[in-house]
């Protein structure tokens, strides 16, 4: 043990840092995983309809794309390490929130403490993907974007990877403890981890040498832009099936459990965060200009995703009952769909600016947070009236709009 703090004492002080902030994303993933499970199997099992249960979560995706927004000028104002500590403070307010009994915890009310997650969940994630850059620097200059995007796929993996754990945790919690037991758990393991991670990030991380305007928000760099529009379309292709549709399709269809629901949705982020981190050995990178080579992988992959969700909608039509195929095409789609979140993720890491990171970054995941918002509200309206299968057609249609606009990338 000893040996092990003398190790981690010695250790450069970006580096000591950036495990700071991974152990602060990755205790928060697990919590906002776990709580959007447990948020709706609780109110499935209550009896809310698939469109009730979209709306529980409308607000955390509303004030995510504001919060991307806000936090990304935030940040270059305070400081990134400040913006995650105010994450965590928020979501452990949050989860105090919906400990109460449950006849408190009306629509309006969870919406609002769903509300307050998501703008949580968003400056965590802006404040740890926009610290990487501006760290990675520091620790060493050669080989800058191969090393770059090892590490931004590396965190991005192993956040969804932990998110597909929290899934799982999440419908286990339901099952050995009460909903309002289980949320106080998770709100005394983040301030846990919260309180020991904070001694190592002080200073003024990500803060500009400028006073950063609030009308300096929207990008005028038009390969950001499109990279953004691509990242709306392509999380709403997702969201659209995944969010409300597959769950209630799986308990309510093909009568699974719901600790077989939680399992399999754990399992499926899990492998898709697994193969996100895995990225840079799938993808051939090549050295040179990063937004052309780059530009090429993205445009290849996008167009692949679109033939996996095309086979998915003709396999969940030929076969609506049959739990093989659902699963192994959900998986094949998972992994399309992980190296283009991966390249996505890396690019506007990549193009953005070192001083202002966060405003870049902030713009991005804004497009990223509309893009959920659009899928969520899809998914519950589309699944209530017409099914799986129609979700599965608009996913379709979204990710081939995610592919226009990687193409449009200078």
């Amino acid at each position: 043990m000893s040996h092990s703090l003398a190790s981690f004492s010695s250790l450069p002080k970006p580096v000591k840092k950036y495990i700071a902030i991974t152990a602060n994303y990755w205790a928060f993933t697990l919590t906002d995983g776990a709580l959007r499970m447990l948020v709706l199997l609780y109110f499935y099992r209550l009896g809310y309809s698939p469109f009730a249960l979209a709306t529980l979560f409308i607000l955390y995706e509303v004030f995510g794309v504001v919060t991307n927004l806000v936090g990304g000028w935030l940040g270059a104002r305070i400081g990134l390490n400040k913006t995650m500590l105010i994450g965590i403070v928020i979501q452990v307010l949050a989860l105090l929130m919906l400990a109460l009994p449950s006849e408190y915890l009306s629509v309006v009310y969870v919406m609002f403490a769903q509300a307050l997650s998501g703008i949580a969940k968003d400056l965590n994630k802006m404040s740890a993907k926009s610290s990487i850059k501006l760290l990675l620097a520091k620790v060493n200059s050669e080989e800058a974007q191969s090393k770059l995007f090892t590490w931004v796929a590396l965190l991005t993996g192993s956040k969804n990877t932990l998110k597909g754990v929290g899934f799982f945790l999440g419908g286990l919690l339901l099952t050995t403890f009460d909903f309002q037991v289980a949320v106080l758990l998770m709100a005394m393991a983040l301030t846990i981890v919260a309180l020991s991670t904070y001694p190592m990030l002080r200073g003024d991380i990500g803060k500009t040498s400028y006073k950063a305007k609030f009308s300096q928000l929207f990008s005028n760099n038009a390969s950001l832009n499109y990279l953004s529009a691509a990242r709306l379309f392509l999380f709403a292709g997702r969201d659209v099936w995944f969010v409300i549709a597959l769950p209630v399709y799986l308990a309510s269809q093909l009568q699974w459990q719901h600790q077989a629901v939680g399992t399999f949705l754990a399992c499926w982020i899990i492998i898709y965060g697994i193969i996100q981190a895995k990225a840079p050995k799938i993808i051939p990178f090549f050295t040179g200009k990063v937004e052309r080579t780059s530009h090429q992988q993205v445009t290849l992959w996008s167009v692949l995703l679109v033939l996996v969700t095309l086979l998915l909608c003709f396999a969940i039509y030929l076969y609506p009952q049959s739990n093989e195929v659902l699963v192994i095409g959900l998986f094949i789609f998972g992994a399309a769909f992980a190296i283009n979140s991966s390249l996505h993720s890396y690019l506007i890491i990549a193009l953005a600016r070192e001083d202002g990171v966060s405003i870049d970054v902030g713009f991005y995941y804004m497009a990223n947070a509309m893009g959920r918002l659009l899928g969520t509200i899809l998914s519950g309206i589309i699944y209530q009236q017409f099914g799986l299968l129609v979700c599965m057609l608009f996913a379709l249609i979204l990710t081939s709009l995610a592919s226009y606009f990687v193409r449009k990338i200078a």
